[in-house]
């Protein structure tokens, strides 16, 4: 790999590491309208809690009506990225990369004041659109949850 390629390598890794960095922030936040800065319209998005059939959504609104009614509960709500693997690349387009980024929910329900923590895992794409790195495709599945002691089958690696 030349230094240039590895340099870009580079640029990139940070470009996508701040997009999910981003993604934490609007969630943190409760800031629903700037999903739209970080995945593109028709970007398909999952979301697998295990204990339910899975959600399926096409573009960041949808995304963000989903998230604002699942968390109206907590009075309290950190999204925390706990680990990311980032890869840029895919199938030799540099312009498309993919990741798997572990978090965990922390929270604080409104009714009870119960503390409670959830883990997951995204299996993410990622695509550069004139310049810029954005939300392609974003799979969600639950590995464990607090509150009711759940822990789950660990999820089938997508790459």
């Amino acid at each position: 790999m030349s230094e240039f390629a590895i340099a870009q390598d580079t640029i990139d890794y940070i470009a996508v590491s701040r997009l999910q960095s981003a993604y934490a922030d609007v969630v943190n936040r409760r800031a629903w309208s700037e999903l739209t800065e970080l995945f593109l319209p028709a970007a398909h998005i999952t979301v697998d809690t295990v204990t339910r059939p899975a959600f399926e959504f096409n573009g960041p609104a949808a995304l963000g009506d989903f998230i604002s009614g699942a968390i109206e509960m907590f009075e309290f709500f950190e999204f925390v990225i706990l680990n990311a693997h980032t890869v840029i690349g895919i199938e030799g387009d540099l312009d498309r990369a993919w990741a798997r980024v572990f978090m965990c929910e922390l929270r604080q329900e409104v009714a009870t004041g119960a503390d409670s923590q959830a883990f997951g895992l995204y299996q993410d794409e990622y695509m550069r659109v004139d310049g810029r790195w954005w939300f392609a495709r974003r799979n969600y599945q639950s590995l464990k949850r607090t509150g009711r002691n759940e822990v789950f089958t660990f999820p089938q690696m997508r790459r």
